[in-house]
């Protein structure tokens, strides 16, 4: 059988699945799946081979991801898989209440720099099979497998079992708790007696299994270093086919035996030194106490904010749970009060609506004390048959307590020191030291995807005389304003942060087209000049000095960018201050490097350096790919990738641009018309058109020749002309553009309300769709003239009969703010980062059998 090569990603949030798909494709591996849900992974799934990974983002209270992995490993394409699990920000719970089938765990936070890593970790281990990890037997079926597992579901406690052939000679599978419990391994267990691992008290082996009533016996369970007791009932199952007998084993655990309990304490404050001590304490809770509920709160005494949950376990049906302030139980610990009922926690549900669902019998609520014995959270826990002997309990729940509130403690002296180490105290901003290191991870990205950013450098002018003149409160009241007007300036994506003084730093990141880095930094400046008023009246104008470089065009290093930013924001103050400049190196060093690009560009395509990426475009209301735009890139041998807004002047200046826009354009129709062939999608193909291009006499030639050569159908091309060319200057505009009309392209205005002429446009083309200028789009939620100027556009081109797309759609509030405003069709980052071909292939394949899954479904 060949080896499996899908990879399944599931994430109900688009921009944690996108982050997911991105990492893995990356690897360049053959396909990549990316489902909302088990749901959509099965449709994803159906009809295909075994796969290779499964990564699962734990969002929330975690309930919905476990489900979740229950419901692929019920799927035999899923059996054996290695299944990672990604802790999404919001998620509540830890990697100790993790289900069995998870192979692996990781942070969001730590998704590029690990993912990878941590699965072909995984890959090199031991296949799937009753191992300590508790996976079922790789040879049952989905619906065995489930028969026997859910058999264990409805037992009160219980969290060991055990399945062997109806004679009790073999052990044919053990789950996880088992092999934790009793410290004892694979090889100690599987293929022997049962008697190897339990010994019945007052009735046989064999009658236990033969009767298989589900009757609880009294029962030791062997351990490395001697026996726990318990008991331990039998039922029939059906396992690999066969008949079989599921054993269930449940400790009479630390609260029956004081020996135990104090083995319990010793392992809690090992536990300490965990990488998450709080979830491995949670667990020996969990397991020596068998306990059916746990939560853990933290709670801030010096204000009234609702607490957070930092650890949650249920074992029991779905329930709604109740908001904090209306658990009465909850608030009463929280007030400072222990509470403790052995056998009696049911009497309590009356006032409290969460322990009504819960229905406890042994409930205790431990309020968890800072040194100064102030309240920072609780402990709450609770069991349907009782606490058992609280002489034992009692002191093992308020061990754990302090335990719990020293990690709390600890964990908030740490924030508070990194957060007093890396933020401004002033302004809340990251300091030097934060934004640095953030400035290298931009480069480190921006290297592997190709992306394009703008570092600023925004100096206050004649700030000491400020201070000097209204002495440094007022110049601390200064600072706090001007980082209000950067943050107001700036998108959520984008980073501002104060370097020194009166010195501030921002990145810029996915930038297209210099143009939008110059109107960042153009508001700025006019943000800047608006009057400013202290607190003791006098008013203040107070204005910037802005110096800006790109990244890869004047650096490939944070050092160099910034030290040219530097520079740059030095001649603006030499040209009068209150203006910004863009670095510039000297006219010889310009021209030198120019007539090297130049001379290698003549020689990339043979060369093999350039490549199209394709980047989506999708249905506002479906949100289904409906179109792309091709995009060249050039990845140099020594320098790298060189950013487009680079080399496609030099191509323009130098006449390059006819032969390498004629390469681009055979290339994209080529594989468009591939993927036509191979998914029949009818996605529309957008190639950008220069004017030097537009200028060309035989441009309908040269279209009309490729289009005959690759097979593409003509109305599939949509040829994309600028806005800022001009209709004056380029005297063949008119007559190509309906030239290509004529041959059934399609034509695209892009960038349109960056230039002077946009309703000369609309009105002498025969545009057929409009493209909203990224600059618009991304101040969206951030300047309401923008957002006055999309929704103009969008109405003034439906009542032309044009369409409309935007571009630069990054964050969920572009994307709400342009459907409900009726735009019809979005790209950007949102949705997609642009894609070599073989992973937009890919994503092409994974849509299609989403759309034939469901079609499948539907009949």
């Amino acid at each position: 059988m060949a080896a499996p090569t899908d990879m399944l990603v599931v994430a109900a949030h688009r921009e944690l699945r996108r982050r997911l798909f991105d990492v893995l494709d990356r690897e360049e591996h053959d396909r990549i799946l990316s489902a909302r849900d088990a749901a959509h992974a099965a449709i994803l799934l159906a009809g295909r081979g075994p796969v290779a990974l499964i990564v699962v983002a734990f969002e929330g209270d975690g309930r919905a991801s476990r489900a979740c992995c229950e419901q692929l490993r019920a799927m035999d394409v899923c059996r054996d898989a290695p299944l990672l699990a990604v802790f999404a920000a919001d998620c509540k719970i830890g990697p100790a209440l993790l289900p069995d089938s998870v192979t692996d765990w990781l942070d969001s936070t730590h998704l590029e720099r690990e993912l990878v890593a941590r699965w072909q970790r995984a890959r090199s281990r031991e296949p799937a099979g009753p191992t300590p990890e508790g996976r079922v037997a790789a040879s049952a079926s989905p619906e065995e497998a489930l028969a026997y597992r859910f058999a264990f579901d409805d037992e009160d406690g219980d969290c060991e079992w055990i399945v062997v052939d109806p004679s009790g000679e073999r052990m044919l599978d053990i789950n996880a708790a088992v092999f934790r419990q009793s410290q004892l391994s694979v090889t100690d267990l599987l293929g022997k007696p049962l008697t190897a691992l339990l010994a019945f008290e007052g009735v046989e082996c064999d009658q236990v299994l033969r009767e298989a009533d589900r009757r609880w016996h009294p029962c030791q369970r062997r351990t490395r270093h001697g026996a726990d007791t318990g008991q331990a009932n039998a039922r029939r199952v059906r396992h690999r086919g066969r008949d079989a007998v599921a054993l269930s084993f449940r400790s009479d655990r630390a609260e029956a035996r004081g020996e135990a309990a104090l083995a319990l304490l010793t392992r809690m404050f090992q536990a300490g030194n965990s990488i998450d001590p709080q979830a491995a304490t949670a667990r020996l809770l969990i397991d020596e106490l068998s306990l059916d509920y746990l939560a853990l709160w933290s709670a801030r005494p010096e204000d009234s904010a609702v607490p957070s949950q930092l650890v949650l376990h249920w074992k029991g049906e779905d329930i709604d749970w109740p908001d904090p302030a209306l658990q009465t139980s909850l608030r009463r610990v929280l007030g400072g009060k222990a509470m403790l009922h052995a056998e009696d926690g049911q009497r309590l549900a009356e006032y409290d609506p969460l322990l009504q669902q819960l229905r406890l019998a042994g409930f205790a609520g431990l309020p968890l004390l800072d040194e100064r014995r102030s309240v920072i959270g609780a402990l709450l826990v609770g069991r349907r048959r009782g606490l058992g002997r609280m002489d034992i309990v009692e002191p093992v729940l308020r061990c754990a307590a302090a335990r719990f509130a020293q990690s709390i403690e600890l964990r908030r002296t740490r924030e508070q020191g990194r957060a007093e180490g890396l933020l401004d105290a002033l302004t809340g901003l990251p300091n030097r030291l934060l934004f640095n290191d953030r400035l290298d991870t931009i480069i480190r990205e921006a290297h592997r995807t190709g992306e394009c950013f703008a570092v600023l450098f925004v100096d206050l002018d004649r700030f000491k005389a400020i201070n000097d003149t209204y002495g440094h409160a007022a110049g601390d009241q200064v600072l706090r304003v001007v980082t209000q007007r950067l943050c107001s300036s700036i998108r959520a994506s984008d980073t501002v942060a104060r370097y020194a003084g009166d010195e501030f730093t921002v990145v810029l990141r996915h930038i297209i087209k210099t143009d939008d880095v110059l109107r960042v930094a153009e508001k700025i400046v006019q943000v800047m000049e608006a009057p400013l008023h202290l607190d003791g009246g006098e008013e203040l104008q107070v204005t910037a000095s802005i110096g800006v470089s790109f990244f890869p065009d004047d650096a490939a290093d944070a050092d160099t960018l910034l030290k040219h930013a530097d520079e740059a924001m030095y001649a603006a103050k030499h040209l009068g201050r209150n203006n910004f400049q863009i670095y510039e190196m000297s006219q010889d060093q310009a021209q030198q490097q120019d007539v090297a690009l130049i001379s290698r560009l003549r020689h990339a395509e043979r060369n093999g350096e350039l490549r199209v990426f394709y980047q989506p475009q999708v249905d506002a209301a479906t949100e289904d790919i409906v179109g792309m735009e091709a995009l060249v890139r050039w990845e140099h041998p020594e320098l790298g990738g060189i950013s487009p807004g680079v080399f496609i002047p030099l191509a323009e200046e130098s006449g390059l641009i006819v032969s390498l826009g004629e390469w681009v354009l055979r290339t994209a129709c080529a594989q468009a018309q591939a993927w036509e062939q191979a998914f029949g999608l009818r996605l529309r193909l957008g190639v950008n058109l220069s004017a030097v291009q537009l200028m060309e006499p035989d441009l309908l030639d040269v279209v009309s020749r490729v289009l005959k050569e690759t097979g593409l159908d003509p109305s599939l091309l949509e040829m994309e002309v600028t806005e800022s060319i001009s209709i004056k200057e380029v005297p063949n505009l008119v007559e190509n553009l309906h030239g290509l009309h004529d041959l059934g392209c399609r034509i695209a205005i892009d960038d349109f309300g960056t230039g002077a002429a946009s309703l000369d446009y609309l009105r002498r083309l025969p545009a057929d769709r409009i493209k909203i200028d990224q600059s618009f789009v991304r101040n969206i939620g951030i300047d309401p003239d923008d957002e006055a100027i999309v929704r103009a556009t969008i109405e003034m081109a439906h009542r032309l009969k044009r369409g409309v797309v935007a571009e630069g759609v990054e964050i969920e509030q572009h994307f709400e703010f342009l459907r409900a405003n009726h735009c019809d069709e979005l790209q950007g980052y949102l949705f997609c980062r642009p894609l070599p071909q073989a992973s937009f292939e890919r994503l092409l394949g994974e849509r299609q059998r989403l759309v034939e899954g469901e079609g499948a479904a539907a009949a």
